[in-house]
């Protein structure tokens, strides 16, 4: 393999912490998921703060909270600064996610991790591609190409592929292999040999699952 990838965790490995991942390539540092918790526990950002500033990426895979939830917070309070990238389903959600949380916890307490202008300068900065869409990096990043194919877990869910001479790094966490009602399932298995894989076992068991129809006279 040509290409040098370094692969650190920041947090979310070995418990079900929120995601954060520091993916290196060529010394081009791709932030993947910057999750927190509904407590907001600043704790959880410590080694997140160490890394920051060096970030050269932020690449978001879901619109929930353990994936982006720490997106305002780095921007105000850690020196990240990076231009980020999501499909437009996580873009919309996500900014909805976190209006709420700003709005639920500002009613019932004095919340001062983040404002609603701070999640706005957050969002704003972020670049929306299309699933399939390769989007070629320039500058410190030439020769490297990212794209967001469909995870299945949640609407605008992304597995990440980041390619550089013709090696592959598979960023691929909460995918659903199932099709439902709603979402295909996940094109993971069209991925062939890639160099890197960063995956999970978080849905591991849900193979054990009772077929959709089952599930659905069940719900009713």
């Amino acid at each position: 393999m040509g290409t040098s990838v370094q692969v650190t965790p920041l947090c979310g490995v070995y418990n079900e912490n929120p995601l954060s991942y520091l993916v290196s390539i060529d010394g081009f540092n791709f932030l993947i998921d910057c999750g927190w918790n509904d407590h907001f526990d600043t704790s959880l950002l410590e080694p997140l703060s160490r890394v920051a500033s060096t970030v050269d990426a932020v690449l978001l895979s879901h619109p929930d909270t353990l994936h982006l939830g720490s997106l305002p917070y780095a921007m105000k309070q850690l020196g990240l600064s990076a231009p980020v990238f999501a499909t437009e389903p996580v873009y919309r959600l996500g900014l909805l996610t976190m209006y709420d949380h700003y709005l639920s916890r500002k009613q019932v307490s004095e919340f001062d991790l983040f404002t609603l202008d701070d999640i706005d300068s957050a969002f704003q900065n972020i670049t929306r591609l299309n699933q399939s869409q390769n989007y070629y990096m320039s500058g410190k990043g030439e020769g490297i190409v990212i794209a967001p194919h469909a995870a299945g877990h949640l609407l605008g869910g992304t597995i990440w592929k980041v390619t550089k001479d013709g090696e592959d790094v598979i960023y691929a966490v909460d995918f659903n292999h199932r099709k439902e009602r709603h979402l295909n399932g996940t094109v993971l298995e069209s991925f062939v040999r890639p160099a890197v894989l960063i995956t999970d076992a978080y849905n591991a068991l849900l193979s054990n699952q009772p077929p959709r129809r089952q599930r659905d006279q069940q719900f009713l």
